[in-house]
């Protein structure tokens, strides 16, 4: 009788993706993220109907009347900018020192640390399909069943 692992038999059946299919996956996954990640808040600019009534402070006007003050929280909210304004006024500082656009770092001088695409743990395992990286059995089983080459390039 001879026995042997469920993940070596299916190993010839899985599909194994070289270098540069893989990090051509991961550009592209990157690059949806980018588009993804930067809108301005389409809520940004509704502002409160005025027309709305204020119970409270129509019994309050009867016995004194409040001077309205604008507090900083308002006026950061309603002079508020988006971080393109902020990267294009940064840029126009003539300055000598370093800002967000011009700020560098050298290499690191330690080795790269590799975290699992699912929990976010240091992982030490990669997948033999894509070569995304896991931590644990359990992990795996996460990749594969949602994640791994979904995407493909």
């Amino acid at each position: 009788m001879n026995r042997e692992s469920g993940r070596i038999k299916d190993a010839d059946k899985k599909r194994v993706l070289d270098d540069a299919s893989r990090k051509r996956r991961a550009r592209k996954a990157l690059e949806a993220l980018e588009q993804d990640n930067f809108h301005d808040d389409p809520h940004a600019d509704l502002v409160m109907s005025k027309k709305v009534p204020k119970f409270q402070d129509n019994l309050d006007q009867s016995k004194n009347r409040k001077i309205k003050r604008r507090t900083a929280d308002y006026m950061k909210a309603k002079y508020r900018k988006n971080f393109m304004q902020l990267l294009e006024e940064d840029k126009q500082i003539q300055a000598d020192d370093p800002n967000y656009c011009t700020a560098q770092v050298g290499p690191s001088s330690k080795p790269d640390r590799h975290f699992c695409a699912v929990c976010g743990f240091p992982s030490t395992y990669t997948c033999t399909s894509c070569g995304t990286r896991y931590c644990s059995v359990r992990c795996l089983g996460t990749h594969q069943d949602t994640r791994c080459l979904k995407w493909t390039a």
